[in-house]
């Protein structure tokens, strides 16, 4: 299975930690970030793709894609 995550938070280092995180655990970076600002919260949204093979799981709803 090939297993997709959209990492989003605030512009802040927080995100790019997390973005980190998941490169560190095995994750590919997929596209180019996406920027977007929250009128609501007034800030800066971020977004980043990620793709991880996992050849030795098939894939279900209940699958815990921050866990692979």
């Amino acid at each position: 299975m090939i297993a997709y995550r959209l990492i989003t938070n605030d512009d802040t280092s927080e995100f790019c930690h997390r973005v980190t995180e998941a490169v560190s655990k095995g994750w590919t970076l997929y596209g180019s970030p996406s920027y977007a600002f929250d009128a609501t919260k007034g800030v800066m949204r971020c977004a980043q793709a990620v793709t991880k093979d996992v050849p030795d799981q098939d894939y279900t709803p209940d699958v815990k894609l921050g866990a692979l």
